[in-house]
């Protein structure tokens, strides 16, 4: 089964079928072949049969149209011109004022307080990109079906990869951050506009699963789809309970790894758990409503509206002590959850853009952790929520944002903190917030608060190593109220900024623009390849060009080998400082001055099982790989910043990258008759520069990682080591492993962190050059040395593409 027939049979609300159909290996091809009786043997319900019947008769039809459309070039032109009129005489039609209007308004009831020209010219300005985006992609798609099988094969596989390439699915992720109570859920139901989708109040949030909110673009339906932990994964997190069982050792029953484990266990199993060993616990009786954990699928659930499916999904995300009602036990499967993915159909805010509800730091189960630093790295913004009463003095939001900053800032691609402040119309002994002159109060405390909480971000020197004050930014905010007046101005509330922040955030991804100038590439170089009366001319720019391309690469590799000089000279001062200060370091982890005696054992013993890190509650976390690489990462963090800057005005290597250029402008000027093929190679030296730089960008994360990741690996048979002893005397035992583990590898550890980190500095440079240099040479190749007589007349379809790209272009 291939994704088309497995989106169709969700999007059909018919997930239920999607193992059968695999089985019977239906993919897009066979499912339009199939027959009554064949389907009778597929399904074998009457119900779910007769609604796939009914679907599948409606797509077979909306099939038959696109057939019949993309048939007859000639069709394919007017219906594009037809469209291009309609789209032009749009706005100056009264009768359309209002239709979609619910579907076109981006921010919910903030759009009232939009003036109408503004709406009416955002509902126009949307309404337009649609219509361009959906007929140029019309065209390729006509374009595509004519480009035959036969002639310069190499030549047309060349150019339905480079239209298949246009088809992109960028998104910008945005974290939400926050302690339980803080209000993260309400807050993100009133941004995107729908007030009962996240579930909040009498049910306590998990602290473990993420939930990424996003807009459903294939179906009308609200749709969660849950991914799960694997059953290895699980057995392994029941594993201490035999041990503790065995045990039965009370200073072993109170620490934290066993209150978590009891946490989860009463979640899952109720009472039930209690003197049964990991075994019977992974019983197929306790995962009956949940089949799809035991197959290693995800499940899907579809509803019709945001209640609906907010009351489906609270099991997978929250939890609750009471149990259910009568004698029923209410089970809760967040434990079991690794991520719930739930989309909104119809919501142009989230078109490009993802919310995801994080946990505030990493879990024990190693997928949900490497999954929450990929996340949190992927992040372009970052929102840190708490209550207004105690916004700069919330210690758990500060030390969220200590704790991430590393795999936000260097380690990840984070260019902006949001510190949103919520029930920002509450003050203390006031009764009622609508009487006059409070909002006036309200107002003041309001600003007296960001104040407060610019000045408390002033002092995180660690994190002001990755982001400067321009990143960081205050926002106080009512969620509940937003939702609840409809009356409410304005000025009273800073809900309508995050909803505009949304939507730059997906303007600024330009599909269209992306889209339409990639397809006028294209289409000019299919043109000017039927040319065949300038080989001279060909051959000369052909040569310009190559010269032109190995002056520009060693441009490209000046900048990024003088980086790699700095960086070694950086590390091998952090190196020399590591291995002289390692004790010291060690000294402030094993020898804290806040707890005394035995109560660190219970803490050291959760440190060395969880491989260095542990987060003792109401204290900041413990990670004592964070404290060796401490010195190294320290030694890089400026120069790191400087080469791989976040912000997106800012480019890699001083922008090395985006200076590259074959000046295709000048050679057009020069020789006209290959004007079409040098346009091509315009637009696809943009192409390889986002590309790299988008390379470069997920890459970096892995360089600056690599120091941290390759202390875990030394210290990780010393952990092991030292969470196995047990008795009398385990706390010295433990303290004396780590120390001497760290004193004998602390010659080689270090400069092995250093190493690793030079030379994938080293293979980040040697492939870009690579890609640069192998795409943009394949380009001249079949740009300049091709002649394709049999590639279709494209002059109508680039005509149209021109214009709208002109369009663009000059806005």
């Amino acid at each position: 089964m291939d994704d088309f027939v497995r989106n169709k049979l969700t999007e059909w609300g018919l997930s239920e079928l999607r193992e059968r159909f695999e089985d019977e290996g239906i993919d897009e091809e066979s499912l339009y072949c199939l027959c009554d009786q064949e389907i009778n043997n597929l399904i074998t319900k009457l119900g779910p049969r007769a609604k796939f019947k009914k679907r599948l008769k409606s797509l077979k039809k909306e099939e038959n149209t696109t057939n019949q459309t993309v048939d007859s070039s000639a069709q394919c032109n007017q219906e594009h011109e037809e469209a291009a009129d309609s789209a032009q005489v749009w706005p100056s039609t009264s009768d359309t004022s209002d239709k979609g209007k619910r579907k076109l308004d981006l921010q919910g009831e903030s759009s009232k307080w939009q003036s109408p020209m503004k709406k009416r010219q955002d509902d126009i300005g949307s309404f337009s990109e649609k219509i361009i985006l959906s007929e140029v992609k019309n065209i390729m798609r006509c374009v595509n079906n004519r480009i035959p099988n036969h002639g310069n094969t190499k030549f047309n596989t060349f150019l339905r990869d480079k239209i298949k390439d246009l088809e992109t699915d960028q998104r910008e992720l945005v974290g939400v951050f926050g302690k339980t109570g803080a209000g993260k859920s309400t807050l993100i139901n009133a941004v995107i506009g729908e007030k009962n989708l996240l579930p909040s109040g009498s049910v306590r949030a998990c602290t473990t699963v993420m939930i990424k909110v996003e807009a459903n673009m294939q179906s009308s339906k609200y749709e969660a789809e849950i991914e799960f932990i694997t059953k290895e994964e699980w057995k392994e997190e029941l594993w201490p309970l035999d041990n503790f069982l065995v045990d039965n050792s009370d200073q072993e029953k109170n620490d934290d790894d066993y209150s978590d484990l009891v946490e989860k266990l009463s979640a899952l199993y109720g009472e039930e758990w209690k003197d049964k060993s990991s075994e019977k616990l992974m019983d197929h009786k306790y995962f009956r409503e949940i089949s799809e954990f035991l197959r290693s699928e995800r499940k899907i659930l579809t509803c019709e509206s945001a209640k609906e499916l907010s009351a489906k999904c609270v099991k997978y995300t929250r939890s609750d002590t009471k149990d259910g009602e009568g004698n029923k036990v209410k089970r809760w499967y967040w434990p079991l959850v690794k991520c719930v993915t739930v989309r909104v159909p119809g919501n142009d805010l989230l078109q490009h853009v993802t919310l995801v509800d994080l946990p505030g730091n990493g879990d024990r189960n190693k997928s949900r952790d490497e999954m929450w630093k990929e996340i949190v790295g992927s992040c372009s913004t970052v929102w840190i929520v708490t209550e207004i009463n105690r916004a700069a003095a919330e210690r758990e939001s500060w030390e969220i944002l200590e704790s991430a900053s590393s795999f936000m800032g260097n380690g990840g691609q984070c260019q902006r903190i949001h510190f949103i402040c919520t029930k920002s119309d509450l003050i203390e002994d006031l009764d009622d917030p609508s009487a006059p002159g409070v909002r006036a109060l309200i107002f003041k405390s309001n600003m007296h608060t960001k104040d407060e909480v610019r000045k408390e971000f002033s002092k995180l020197n660690q994190v002001k190593k990755h982001f400067s004050d321009d990143c960081f930014k205050v926002f106080t905010v009512s969620p509940k109220e937003f939702l609840k007046r409809k009356h409410l101005n304005p000025d009273e509330t800073e809900i309508p900024k995050l909803q505009e922040f949304l939507q730059k955030l997906n303007d600024h991804h330009s599909e269209t623009f992306n889209y339409v100038s990639g397809a006028h590439g294209i289409l000019s170089l299919m043109q000017g390849a039927k040319s065949r009366e300038v080989a001279d001319e060909k051959t000369k720019v052909y040569t310009d060009l190559e010269e032109k391309l190995r002056h520009e690469l060693d441009k490209v590799r000046k900048p990024m080998e003088e980086a790699h000089k700095v960086f070694e000279k950086c590390l091998s001062e952090g190196v020399e400082t590591s291995e002289s200060s390692c004790v010291k370091v060690l000294s402030r982890v094993l020898e804290p001055r806040w707890v005394k005696g035995g109560a660190f054992h219970k803490i050291l013993k959760c440190v060395v099982k969880n491989g260095g890190t542990h987060k003792p509650k109401g204290r900041k976390q413990i990670n004592l790989n964070a404290e060796l690489v401490s010195h190294l990462t320290n030694s890089i963090d400026e120069e790191f910043k400087k080469a791989f800057p976040n912000e997106r005005k800012c480019e890699p290597f001083n922008g090395v990258i985006n200076t590259f250029s074959l000046d295709t402008e000048t050679l057009i000027q020069k020789h006209k008759d290959v004007e079409l093929q040098l346009k091509f190679l315009k637009t696809e030296e943009e192409k390889i520069k986002t590309k790299l730089n988008k390379i470069i960008r997920e890459r970096k994360k892995k360089v600056y990682s690599s120091l941290m990741a390759t202390i875990e690996m030394t210290m990780e048979k010393c952990y092991t080591k030292a969470a196995a002893f047990r008795g009398e005397g385990v706390l010295q035992n433990m303290k004396d492993t780590i120390e001497r583990h760290v004193h004998d590898s602390k010659n080689t550890m270090f400069k092995q962190a250093k190493d690793v980190m030079l030379n994938q500095l080293r293979d980040l440079k040697e492939e870009i050059l690579k890609i640069l240099e192998e795409t943009i040479q394949e380009s001249i190749d079949l740009s300049l040395k091709t002649d394709a007589v049999s590639i279709p007349d494209v002059t109508a379809d680039l005509e149209m593409v021109k214009k709208y790209h002109n369009d663009r272009e000059n806005r």
